[in-house]
């Protein structure tokens, strides 16, 4: 990267939203843009979590981009390696290479109000841009709790997205300390080849089976030889959750057929009766995400594992100390404790118009004109914003639809003509969150009972969409001028001159 080097947009992260951003970059005609990436290659969340078991709980010809069908998905529900060779295949079929900057993480980016631009400081140089996509997604940057004594603790600790592969498991004994989507892939994973394994839950999740299979070779040669097939079952994957939207949104009692359905997958492999009861969650299924896996309780049954139906309180020497006073000693520490999605670290390195932070403007929580724009950050927008995540269906969807509105930002700028920004007006984020909120109030994420990483410090939801993924695809087509406040160059200068 050259010391000031300018390109016209510049995209941050290089998994599923920013390759998304820059193939429709190209396809909009825009080539002078960049995608910063601070790992040494494309792939996002699929590329750091590279843990035993580790697979999506989407459907593989769901999680894949529509213009870029793979007929030669392997399984119905893919591994990471497989998602992973699918970016690296999107980066090369639509010619992505020469626009990706590896090693640049960004350090701080500030807009500048005079040129209308933005400064953009990465571990690799610095350069500006007009327009900035976010797309580092929530799901990139680890949260390990803050337990006493962790410090001290002679053995081996790591996040679950931060796997270490020369540490070898067989034979330790093992606490797992979380039980969220990623703890449910690890345990019987690495069930059969520890000596220990001991589970801190703090919370037990529902969890019901993973319907995956091989895809056969002939399917796959149907897909392949005729497209049509493969759209047609997407169409399908997608028609269905659709359709169980309303029970998440508008109707959550309906939701309790899938608790029983639950309680039975459970039963199926649990058969003690107080094991049960400490697996069994006592709020409505949905409010946190529904966790799919078919040998996760089957692994818990295991002689050599225990359940510690409670949190991790503190770490004396080797010896781990439930909030129930329950003790373990292990070897190695393994967390699957989340990740920083309603406080995202690439907050605190964005600066707006008036000089705050990204971070300081969402101090009482994430707010984004249609998931994409916040107001005071000019020529700005996040792919996987604020409330566009999903609780039953594919974020693909979700990353599509905001790229189509990040396509019209492009074209109102060139309609527009000459230096110019746009930067969405408060009360039209205000207006479009209390939308979205007022619908919140009757979801499962709200009623349910439960405290998930979709609320935030506030209690608030600012993470999930309370709708299908056709309505936000309707809502987020096109930008409406209305909603933004258009800044030319030189109108700052004539304010001060006129004042």
């Amino acid at each position: 990267m050259t010391e000031h080097e300018h390109v016209r947009v510049a995209v941050i992260g290089s998994g599923f939203g920013g390759l998304g951003a820059a193939v429709r970059l190209r396809r909009e005609g825009v080539t002078d843009f960049v995608v910063l990436e601070r790992a040494d290659s494309v792939g996002g969340t699929w590329r750091d979590n590279t843990y035993p078991g580790c697979a999506c709980d989407v459907p593989s010809h769901l999680y894949s981009f529509s213009f870029a069908p793979n007929a030669h998905w392997p399984r119905t529900f893919s591994g990471q390696q497989h998602i992973r060779a699918y970016l690296e295949h999107v980066a090369d079929v639509f010619r992505l290479r020469p626009h990706l900057r590896f090693g640049s993480e960004v350090k701080m980016m500030t807009w500048d109000a005079d040129k209308l631009r933005w400064d953009i400081e990465t571990s690799s140089g610095r350069l500006s841009a007009d327009f900035v996509v976010s797309a580092t997604g929530p799901l990139s940057d680890p949260k390990t709790p803050d337990i006493p004594g962790l410090d001290s603790f002679p053995g081996k600790v790591f996040h679950s997205a931060r796997w270490d592969h020369d540490y070898d498991l067989r034979g330790k004994r093992v606490a797992m300390v979380g039980t969220g989507a990623s703890a449910i892939q690890i345990v019987p994973a690495i069930q059969p080849e520890v000596a220990r394994l001991t589970l801190f839950q703090r919370t037990p999740p529902w969890v019901m089976p993973r319907v995956d299979r091989a895809i056969s070779a002939a399917e796959r040669r149907i897909h392949q030889t005729l497209p049509l097939t493969a759209q047609i079952r997407r169409g399908l994957l997608w028609g269905i959750r659709e359709l169980q939207v309303q029970a998440f949104t508008k109707h959550p009692n309906q939701l309790g057929l899938v608790e029983r359905l639950a309680r039975q997958n459970m039963a199926r492999a649990i058969k003690d009766p107080e094991t049960r009861a400490k697996l069994t969650p006592d709020y409505r299924i949905g409010c946190k995400r529904i966790l799919l896996s078919r040998d996760y309780y089957p692994a818990l049954a295991r002689p050599n594992v225990d359940l510690v139906a409670s949190g991790l309180g503190e770490i004396r020497g080797s010896t781990l100390v439930a909030a129930d006073g329950t003790e373990a000693e292990v070897d190695a520490i393994v967390f699957g404790t989340g990740f920083h999605v309603t406080d995202m670290p690439i907050a605190d390195r964005v600066v707006g118009a008036d000089g705050r932070t990204l971070a300081e403007a969402w101090k009482g929580g994430m707010e984004a004109l249609r998931g994409a724009s916040a107001a005071g950050f000019p020529n700005w927008m996040t792919v996987i914003g604020p409330n566009t995540g999903l609780g039953n269906s594919s974020m693909i969807l979700m990353i599509e639809s905001q790229l189509n509105y990040m396509a019209d930002f492009v074209r109102q700028l060139d309609v527009l003509g000459g230096r110019v920004a746009l930067d969405a007006r408060p009360a039209a984020v205000r207006a479009w969150n209390h939308r979205v909120q007022e619908r919140m109030k009757r979801t499962v994420w709200n009623t349910g009972g439960c405290t998930s990483w979709y609320l935030d410090a506030n209690g608030r939801n600012s993470t999930v969409w309370p709708g299908t993924t056709s309505e936000f695809r309707r809502a987020t087509r096109r930008v409406d001028l209305a909603e933004y406040d258009v800044l030319r160059a030189g109108d700052r200068e004539n304010a001060e001159v006129t004042a």
